[in-house]
């Protein structure tokens, strides 16, 4: 899935889909493309449905341009008519949330990136693709409007929408099985941040020396959706002292 700026003014308001999950869960798909908009209106209507849910309602999941709605039923029965309240809770939350348009993130976070070798390992096969040198592909990248879309995969994993789209290329056609702890990839207009040893199929260009995810912490993931994301290059003797330092 790509994604896009916010519509225009003139842009047509979503038509939702709404699909069930199984036995205990509903879907609600606000877009085909994953615009900022359509990503704004996800976490909108996730909160309206969580302040009008009833005891049943068992979690509230937004993710880019969807929410799903998980239930509990004692009965088949039950079920079905869980799922079709569920279904109206979404539709009317989407229509009250039908206007709702990217606002300026609440905060931006700043992460350092260093984009040099041994970090940068697909940096060369990027700016192939797309036609750029080493530097243009950094500077596009560190310049781009970055924003969470969503967190999600393992805890404090981000998926950044906002990627300059020339710097688009698709996803590598074999994954590695495993991407170090602060690894910076992009693929399509995305980009991501691994906060621990996982397998990974993105496009690597750098990476950063914070801790995307803490349980020590107060806040134990470094971002949040809706945050904006402003990457810094900084050399490999600053990711070695820990990026700002």
């Amino acid at each position: 899935m790509t994604t896009r700026a916010s519509r225009d003014a003139t842009a047509p308001a979503f038509a939702p889909r709404v699909m069930p999950l199984g036995d205990g869960a509903v879907m609600a798909e606000l877009a085909e493309v994953a615009d900022l908009d359509a990503n704004a209106a996800a976490h909108h209507v996730a909160a309206e449905v969580r302040r009008r849910a009833p005891a049943w309602v068992t979690d509230v999941i937004p993710a880019i341009v969807t929410v799903t709605v998980l239930f509990a039923a004692a009965s088949a029965r039950e079920a079905q008519e869980r799922r079709e309240q569920a279904s109206s809770l979404l539709l009317d939350a989407v229509a009250r949330s039908r206007h709702r348009s990217a606002a300026a993130p609440a905060r931006t976070v700043e992460v350092p990136v260093c984009y040099e070798a041994p970090f940068a390992l697909d940096l060369d096969e990027v700016a192939a693709r797309t036609g750029l040198d080493r530097a243009e592909v950094v500077r596009l990248h560190a310049e781009s409007p970055h924003r969470v879309l969503m967190i999600g995969f393992v805890p404090g994993h981000p998926y950044i929408g906002g990627l300059d789209a020339r710097l688009a290329v698709p996803r590598r056609a074999t994954p590695r099985p495993r991407m170090a702890p602060g690894t910076v990839a992009i693929a399509n207009e995305q980009t991501s941040i691994y906060p621990f040893v996982t397998p990974g199929g993105w496009n690597v260009i750098g990476r950063t020396p914070l801790a995307l995810f803490d349980p020590a912490r107060e806040r134990p993931s470094l971002l949040e959706p809706g945050d904006g994301v402003r990457f810094v290059p900084i050399t490999r003797d600053r990711y070695e002292r820990g990026g700002f330092a």
